[in-house]
């Protein structure tokens, strides 16, 4: 018997005894599906390797840029340089279930060290690259990590100044040999040395390696990835086989994503997002990764490569429209009058071009021209000229940014996601997608709002638990698999979008009673060059307020034209031209927001300019650059205190820590100042 059954807004699926065979997707066609075997026996990502040797062995999967030349390694070549590592691992004394710390830059060899660790049976935790010891020694100590692999001296020093601190790490394997050859090494290896154990050790490891390879299955875990702890201590996600590929599947067939797509690796290895692209979508599709050289080249890289398939936070896309605001303001008159002219007919048009939409012929043949003389340029001077598929997530991006992307012809989106979720919750349809949603459900990714508001999903991808933590992972998913999010949003009737309003402990009211979402204000303030950060307080309060980090590149940028000399970020952030710019900027968002009913209370009355940028050394930002607002309030709580009165200048001392780890104070004196809000006299006349 047949049965069709709406189980979500936006799917179908035609079941027989209980099993589905056929899912119907409205947005996406036909999509088949055995249960019984979701991933067709390929339930593990060693698996995955060995199948992609085989079927691609001659593809190129790796790539990386060393002393400015790209070197390519092929899905066989990868396989090999796994297995060998994986061998020399075994040899040295790796366990099944045991802990691998792998910390460095973006790079083939510390990919294969995920893979080679999971090849033997272990669990691969990524650390982030720029982490301070203390940071470090947090996640080592939690997950007890036994053996470390790491890029370079500057990761191995990190390691043995806090070795004390951890008495289950035995082993510290390094890639980079540079500096480290006085170095005690009774328990420092080199990464080649670890391989040549294993290639030497191959025949008689035969055995070992096919019995740990089998016995693991898709709820055997597949990797553990730390928060970044925007409100507390990271916490280690641990996230089977089956979570990992079913979010790799479902968002690589969503997409269409192909083994001869490309992507640049370049964000934190330590990131879900990360993982996800560059070892679960790329295993599962059979993609190249692309490694940069360093994150001073990632944009040369970016424009060599041309990636098909794109990732980026909001904050690389908001550097890059900095970057081309800054290069017009050097152009020639003509240059700046085409560029505006072709641009307002793009943001008129071009969206609609993208979505496939009917668009009158001159229209058309006047964004054609455009096409020619302005996008195209442009979109291969930012390395986006054969991105296919482009994401932004982790922050919300601001709308004039986002539509501004679209309408050069870059398919951008936005999806929503978690490290929880193995990144994906919901994804944004061709042909609908919008800079106010964040997307439909991800295939397989059933979604709920509480009555508090608050955004509930489940699906295969949801995290198994919270590693030693019991009643955090009671308190984030119940025993029927629901996951809190910790976000506030809603579903729209009409079109199944979600529509994410801010984070729920970040939502509250003003004093009269209006709605308060703080990260709303802020994209809007990033949207401008000058404004790298900003942080809005008003919750309980009868007005908002805002602290404002420049940005030092665009606003250094203006001050050299303008022959303005200048020592510092804290000279520079308290020059009156400055404070007027950034008055201006708030200004203009007080008039945007004063047209939209459910939050004109959110105009901003009062700011000031802050005397250093937030730095996650400083424990200000996480290191995914998530501000961490908790933290802010009570650190600059006499800031605060200062915009709620009638104070114009305030004197305040701050702690700061140095790359070495040492600490200082920054003092300084910051002018408070007021900014015109649009009234409802105002607003009727």
């Amino acid at each position: 018997m047949i049965i069709f059954s709406a189980s979500s807004l936006r799917r179908f699926d035609v079941s027989l005894d209980g099993r589905i065979i056929l899912r119907l997707i409205p947005w996406g066609g036909v999509n088949l599906e055995k249960t019984s075997e979701p991933f067709n026996g390929y339930y593990t990502i060693p698996k995955l390797l060995e199948r992609n040797a085989k079927i691609y062995s001659t593809n190129p999967a790796y790539r990386e840029k060393e002393y400015g030349i790209w070197q390519t390694w092929t899905w066989a070549q990868s396989h090999e340089e796994v297995t060998a590592l994986a061998n020399g691992l075994i040899e040295l004394g790796l366990k099944e279930g045991d802990n691998v710390a792998i910390v460095g830059r973006n790079r083939p060899a510390l990919y294969w060290s995920f893979i080679a660790a999971q090849m033997a049976g272990a669990v691969p935790v990524p650390v982030y690259n720029d982490a301070v010891g203390d940071e470090i020694a947090y996640v080592l100590e939690h997950c007890s990590a036994k053996f470390a692999i790491v890029g370079d001296q500057e990761q191995c020093d990190k390691l043995i100044d806090i070795k004390d601190k951890l008495p289950a790490l035995t082993e510290i394997i390094y890639l980079d040999p540079r500096g480290l050859r006085k170095y005690d090494h009774s328990h420092l290896h080199a990464y080649k040395d670890v391989q040549k154990i294993g290639r030497e050790k191959a025949q008689s490891q035969i055995e070992t390696l096919e019995k740990r390879l089998n016995n693991q299955t898709e709820n055997t875990t597949c990797v553990m990835l730390y928060t970044s702890g925007t409100t507390g201590k990271p916490k280690g996600v641990v996230l089977t086989y089956k979570n990992v590929l079913s979010a790799s599947k479902a968002a690589s067939e969503f997409d269409n994503l192909k083994h001869t797509d490309e992507i640049l690796a370049y964000l934190p290895m330590a990131w879900v997002g990360d993982f996800i692209f560059a070892n679960g979508q790329a295993l599962w599709v059979g993609f190249c990764v692309n490694c940069p050289e360093s994150a001073d080249t990632m944009q040369g890289d970016l424009k060599e490569i041309g990636p098909t398939y794109f990732f980026s936070p909001p904050r690389i896309f908001e550097t890059m429209l900095t970057s081309i605001t800054i290069r017009m303001e050097d152009a020639s008159n003509l240059k700046r009058k085409l560029f505006s002219f072709f641009m307002s007919h793009a943001k008129k048009v071009g969206n609609d071009i993208l979505d496939g939409k009917n668009v009158g012929f001159w229209d058309r043949l006047k964004y054609s021209v455009g096409d020619f003389i302005i996008y195209k340029p442009l979109k291969n001077s930012l390395g986006l000229s054969r991105v296919r598929v482009g994401y932004t997530a982790g922050e919300a991006i601001g709308p004039e940014i986002f539509d501004f992307y679209r309408s050069l012809g870059i398919n951008l989106k936005q999806l929503y996601g978690q490290t929880e979720a193995g990144v994906f919750v919901t994804l944004q349809p061709d042909k609908e997608v919008r800079a106010d949603t964040v997307g439909v459900a991800c295939p397989g990714v059933e979604l709920k709002i509480a009555e508090s508001g608050e955004v509930f999903y489940r699906s295969d991808s949801s995290f198994e638990c919270y590693y030693k933590n019991p009643e955090g992972t009671a308190s984030t998913k119940d025993k029927d698999g629901w996951v809190a999010t910790g976000d506030a949003g809603f579903i729209e009737e009409d079109s199944g979008h979600l529509r994410i309003i801010d984070r729920a402990k970040d939502v509250g009211k003003m004093a009269n009673g209006s709605l308060f979402a703080p990260k709303y204000v802020e994209n809007k303030l990033k949207f401008y060059p000058n404004i790298l950060e900003a942080v809005i307080f008003g919750n309980d309060k009868s007005h908002c307020c805002a602290f404002i980090n420049i940005d030092l590149t665009a606003v250094g940028y203006w001050a050299e034209r303008n022959n303005i000399s200048y020592s510092s970020y804290q000279e520079l952030a308290g020059h009156p031209d400055v404070v007027r710019q950034i008055q201006d900027h708030i200004e203009e968002v007080n008039i945007s927001l004063a047209g939209d009913q459910m939050l004109s209370g959110c105009q901003i009355h009062r700011f000031l300019i802050l005397h250093k940028e937030l730095d996650a050394d400083d424990g200000e930002m996480t290191r995914t650059r998530k501000v961490r607002r908790r933290i802010i309030e009570d650190k600059y709580s006499d800031l605060i205190s200062g915009l709620y009165s009638n104070k114009t200048q305030i004197s305040t001392d701050t702690e700061v820590t140095y790359e070495d780890g040492r600490k200082g104070s920054i003092s300084a004196t910051l002018e408070l100042r007021d900014a015109e809000v649009v009234t409802e006299k105002v607003k009727a006349a």
